[in-house]
């Protein structure tokens, strides 16, 4: 059977992170087309739960670089946009209609406006792709919450889902490969969750590493390693602890 493909699929397959940018800025029509395509990703209800941030101040891109880890690429980014999990708009809509006893957001209103934003981040994505823009997640935006919250004024219900940071990509970052991904198998389950066993998840870890040129892997040692570096990280379990703060909000 003949492979599916297209620009667009090529396109999707060819996208990695970029952290390292050229000098040439991001004009305001590019900025403009980026977030138009996020307003068009699906979302529950036509609601859009969200709202992006445009992050233009360099005091404040300096103070997110070292909010998110410390990571100064991030000050440098011609365009820097933080993707808000938005429950408050809604609410605030309600009780302007006059609905003084509407419930408060919980839970299951912030998964959902979590997943309205992340579709509406992968669009810009996407659309920057498209454009010849390079882009990074930023997942760290969700630690320090307290310094978070008052640096972006985030009020009550509202949640950093994600940053993305764009600009063009130099020629080392062009060149540079793209990481392999898991096999199918080892992601994909027909009809019903089953975990992997031991030996499948061996084999799949291995044969993405081989995928990535490490011929000499061995799974204890780079788990364990991985382990300690990032499951294990004191970013990691801060990034738990805000995630709590947060969620206090929904209970």
């Amino acid at each position: 059977m003949k492979d599916v493909d297209n620009e667009i699929l090529q396109a999707l397959s060819a996208r990695k992170s970029v952290r390292v940018y050229t000098e040439e800025p991001v004009t305001d029509a590019e900025r403009d087309a980026i977030l138009q395509a996020a307003f068009q990703a699906p979302t529950a209800g036509n609601q859009q739960l969200y709202t992006i941030l445009n992050i233009t101040d360099p005091a404040l891109k300096a103070r997110m670089a070292d909010l998110c880890d410390h990571q100064p690429f991030i000050a440098k980014a011609p365009l820097v946009l933080v993707f808000l999990a938005d429950c408050r708009r809604w609410l605030r809509a309600y009780h302007a209609a006059g609905i003084a006893d509407a419930r408060t957001p919980g839970a299951g209103d912030l998964l959902l406006a979590l997943a309205d934003t992340c579709i509406a981040a992968q669009n810009a994505v996407v659309a920057a792709e498209s454009l010849g823009i390079g882009s990074c997640y930023i997942g760290d935006v969700i630690e320090n919450a307290e310094q978070m919250r008052e640096a972006l004024h985030l009020p009550k219900y509202v949640v950093p889902a994600c940053m993305l940071v764009f600009g063009r990509p130099t020629d080392q970052q062009k060149a540079r490969p793209k990481p392999a991904r898991f096999e199918k198998d080892a992601v994909v389950c027909e009809n019903t969750y089953r975990d992997r066993t031991d030996a499948e998840l061996r084999a799949d870890f291995t044969a993405r590493a081989a995928a990535n040129g490490q011929q000499n892997y061995d799974f204890d040692t780079a788990i364990k390693a991985f382990c300690n570096r990032k499951y294990e990280s004191d970013f990691s379990k801060e990034m738990t602890r805000s995630a709590e703060v947060y969620l206090e909000d929904f209970k």
